[in-house]
């Protein structure tokens, strides 16, 4: 297999903050980084003026590219109407910010999608992505939603109610095998006319697990980061290993994104494990073994 796109990693994964993540990334051989832009030195309101100037001009001068932001807001995502406004201004400058540091895609979780079509939940996700997506389509960008807490199938059926492809999808296959089971090799010719950014991971679904469990749903519970990555820490209904030791077929993971003519990133995130910057090192040999 001649895999040529770029491999990146999740400089948060390091926990190092943001330039010794970019020194890290670059001493392992990343050709670029996706960096959370939520809270802290990175968020909009705190990187301001010429500060986003000198990110971007110290990033370039390591030899890297942003390949997306993270822009993940938590909580219920995007199901909560009276939420909605403050999660939705605050995206859009996350994406102003992403533009600004030279990438045209933000990656998020808009909460589970409902069943229930006709919901108030589906409606109000529904009414905050298209105000998004129109936002991202004005800039030539994305915002880009990680796979995992429905099927494949039913995302692509609340893309397609969208008017556009400014909400597109980060795809991520251990979320997808962790969560739901959903094979990501079928569930990247779904969704590919919306694939704009993806995940390298690996992990093994254990037993059976309700998503709400693990992503929250309004009135059950919050999404919270920390609890998602205890609980694929401990093994108790899944579990993230290192590449290549969990169910991801990545043989044809690889070969489906190639099919579908994905040129974009491979970015690798660590979620767990005592030692994450030597195992996203090893995760870029592992994507380098593809190539050619």
């Amino acid at each position: 297999m001649n895999l040529n796109n770029k491999i990146g990693v999740i400089i948060d994964s390091f926990g190092l903050g943001v330039i010794e993540g970019l020194k890290k990334a670059k001493e392992i051989g990343a050709d670029g980084v996706q960096i959370y832009a939520v809270s802290g030195e990175m968020d909009p309101a705190v990187l301001t003026g010429n500060k986003r100037k000198e990110l971007r001009s110290y990033i370039e001068g390591l030899g890297l590219e942003i390949s997306a932001l993270c822009g993940d807001l938590a909580g219920h995502g995007f199901q909560d109407a009276e939420a909605n406004p403050a999660k939705i201004e605050k995206s859009k400058r996350i994406l102003d910010l992403a533009v600004e540091l030279g990438t045209n895609i933000v990656t998020t979780h808009i909460g589970i999608v409902p069943e229930d079509t006709g919901s108030r939940i589906y409606e109000s996700m529904q009414r905050a992505c298209e105000e998004l997506g129109v936002y991202a389509k004005s800039m030539n960008a994305y915002f880009a939603i990680e796979t995992g807490p429905e099927p494949a199938v039913h995302l692509k059926s609340f893309l397609d109610t969208l008017s556009t492809n400014g909400v597109s999808v980060n795809f991520d296959p251990a979320n997808m095998v962790m969560v739901t089971g959903d094979d990501p090799v079928q569930g990247v010719k779904t969704l590919r006319d919306y694939i704009v950014h993806t995940h390298v991971k690996d992990g093994k679904l254990l037993r059976l697990v309700d998503p709400k469990d693990v992503y929250g749903f309004l009135g059950y519970s919050a999404m919270d980061h920390q609890k998602i990555a205890e609980m694929a820490a401990s093994g108790a209904a899944f579990e993230e290993v290192p590449l290549g030791e969990g169910q991801v077929d990545f043989p044809g993971y690889f070969a489906a994104l190639q099919e579908i003519g994905y040129t974009g990133y491979l970015t690798i995130e660590r979620e767990v494990g005592a030692n994450p910057a030597e195992d996203i090192a090893k995760a870029v040999s592992f994507i380098q073994s593809y190539r050619g």
